[in-house]
C-alpha cells in the first residue's frame, strides 16, 4: 500500500496493530472455548481481558528478530503484558489456527468497507442514468458509428454491470468468512469441533468444512478474482469516459475544477486524469489474481510458500480498489455531458446509422435479405466516399423505390423507432437488485 491510493480506513484495517489485535481477539476467542470445554482454567480469558493489553507492534517486531517466528514473536510479548495467564493461550493451537482465522476477519471487514463504496458509486450512476433516459448518443461497435442509443441507456449498462459486482462481492464475503480451529494438520487432536465452532461464532465467521493445517485457499482465489472483476467494471466506465473526452468527440469529460492544471507545457489541457488513472489501477487489483490461483496448490496439508503473496496482494488490491471505487463514484458524479455534440456527432454518418432499418423494409416488401444488404450498402459507401446524404441517394435508387414508397423510406429514419424501448432497459437496469 502506499499513501497515495490508500483510503484511511484500509489503512487502518491493514495496519500491524490492527493485525496483532485480531490475533488476540481470535485467542481469547478459543481461550472461552476452552475454559467452557474444561480444558482450560475459568477465568482466563476475563483475566486477561481485564489487563487491556497494550500490544506494541515494535517490541513484536524485536522478538521475532530472535525467534524468526511472527507468532511465537506475538504470544512472547502477550506473555511480557498478560502474565502467568497467558500459558493458557495457543493451548493446542496452530500458527495457522490465529493467522488464517483472523486473516478472515480482516477480509470480512474489508468486504464491508468495499460494500459502503460500491453502494455510492451505484446510486452516482443510477441518478446519472435517470437523467440522461432522453440523451440520444450514437452508439458505435469497433469504434465506428453503429445505431443511435440513449445515453442512459449506455449508462445502465455499468450500472447493471457494477450491481453484478457488488452481488458477486457479497458472495465472495460469505465465503471467505470461514476459519479454523483445528490444530497442525487439521485433525483436531488437542481440539474439537465444538470448541471450534462456538469460539469461530463470537468472531463471526463458522468453521472451514474440512481444513488442512490452513483454510483452503480456493476460497481466496474466488474473493481476489471478485475484486478483480469490480475493479474491470470500473475500467470500461473509464475508458468509455475516455474516449467521450477526446477533442474529435467531446461528449462528455471529467468534471475540471477551479484551479486545476491539465498540463504542465499546455495551459489549454484538459486531460481525462481521473480515468486513466482508474485504468491503471485495474491492473494493479486484477494482478492479484494470478499469485491467489496459485496459492490454492499448497503442499500436502500446508506449506508457507502463501504467506508472503497474501501479505502482499491483499492490503494492496482491497486498499487500491477501496480508492478506485471513491474516485469512479466521483467521477460519475461529476461527469459534464454534452448531449448537443452528442447529436451533432450522430449526424456525422449522414445517416448511415439507420441502414439496419431500411435493410429490413426490404426484406418486408419482398426482397431477399442479400440482394437488399448489398442495394443499401451500394448507397451506404457511395454517402461515405462523399457523393451524397444516404437517404437521399437511397431515394434515387431504382431498386429501393420498386420496394418502399418515399413514407416508407422516410420512417427508416424515426430515431424514436430505434430508441422506443430504451426506457424499459434503464429501468430494468435501475429496478435491478
Amino acid at each position: 500500500m502506499i499513501p497515495r491510493y490508500t483510503p484511511a480506513e484500509f489503512l487502518e484495517l491493514w495496519s500491524p496493530l490492527t493485525r496483532f489485535r485480531a490475533w488476540l481477539e481470535v485467542e481469547l476467542a478459543a481461550c472461552e472455548a476452552m475454559e467452557e470445554a474444561g480444558v482450560v482454567p475459568a477465568g482466563t480469558a476475563a483475566n486477561i481481558r481485564a489487563k487491556e493489553l497494550k500490544l506494541d507492534p515494535e517490541r513484536i517486531d524485536a522478538i521475532e528478530r530472535t525467534t524468526k517466528h511472527d507468532v511465537i514473536a506475538f504470544l512472547t510479548h502477550v506473555e511480557e503484558l498478560a502474565g502467568s495467564d497467558a500459558r493458557w493461550l495457543h493451548f493446542g493451537m496452530t500458527s495457522s489456527d490465529v493467522l488464517d482465522t483472523s486473516f478472515a476477519m480482516l477480509l470480512v471487514k474489508s468486504c464491508d468497507l468495499l460494500a459502503v463504496r460500491q453502494d455510492r458509486l451505484i446510486a452516482a450512476l443510477a441518478k446519472r442514468t435517470d437523467e440522461h433516459r432522453n440523451t440520444t448518443i450514437i452508439g458505435r461497435s469497433h469504434g465506428i458509428h453503429a445505431e443511435p442509443l440513449r445515453f442512459g441507456m449506455v449508462l445502465a449498462g455499468h450500472l447493471a454491470e457494477l450491481k453484478r459486482g457488488r452481488h458477486r462481492l457479497r458472495i465472495a464475503r460469505d465465503e471467505i468468512a470461514v476459519g479454523k480451529l483445528a490444530g497442525a494438520v487439521g485433525s483436531y487432536a488437542h481440539l474439537s469441533p465444538e470448541l471450534e465452532a462456538k469460539a469461530l461464532e463470537t468472531l463471526g465467521l463458522r468453521p472451514e468444512t474440512v481444513s488442512t493445517q490452513v483454510v483452503a485457499r480456493d476460497r481466496h482465489a474466488a474473493f481476489f478474482a471478485a475484486l478483480a472483476i469490480v475493479a474491470a467494471g470500473i475500467e470500461r466506465l473509464a475508458t468509455n469516459v475516455r474516449h467521450w473526452q477526446r477533442t474529435e468527440v467531446a461528449e462528455a469529460e471529467e468534471a475540471f475544477t477551479r484551479g486545476q492544471k491539465g498540463s504542465s507545457a499546455m495551459p489549454h489541457k484538459r486531460n481525462p486524469i481521473l480515468s486513466e488513472n482508474l485504468c491503471g489501477l485495474a491492473r494493479i487489483v486484477r494482478a492479484a489474481v494470478i499469485p491467489a490461483l496459485e496459492n490454492v496448490a499448497l503442499w500436502h496439508e500446508r506449506d508457507i510458500s502463501h504467506s508472503s503473496v497474501e501479505r502482499m496482494i491483499a492490503p494492496d488490491a482491497i486498499a487500491t480498489l477501496g480508492f478506485m471505487l471513491e474516485r469512479a463514484a466521483g467521477l460519475a458524479e461529476g461527469l459534464v455531458v454534452y448531449g448537443e455534440t452528442m447529436l451533432r456527432n450522430l449526424e456525422l454518418s449522414g445517416g448511415r446509422c439507420y441502414s439496419e432499418g431500411v435493410l429490413l423494409e426490404l426484406v418486408r416488401g419482398g426482397m431477399a435479405r442479400q440482394e437488399a444488404y448489398v442495394v443499401v450498402q451500394r448507397s451506404a459507401m457511395r454517402s461515405f466516399e462523399g457523393h451524397g446524404d444516404f437517404q437521399t441517394l437511397l431515394a434515387a435508387d431504382l431498386d429501393v423505390v420498386r420496394v418502399l414508397t418515399p413514407a416508407a423510406l422516410a420512417a427508416c429514419f424515426d430515431p424514436e423507432h430505434v430508441l422506443r424501448w430504451s426506457d424499459a432497459v434503464i429501468d430494468r437496469a435501475l429496478e435491478a437488485p
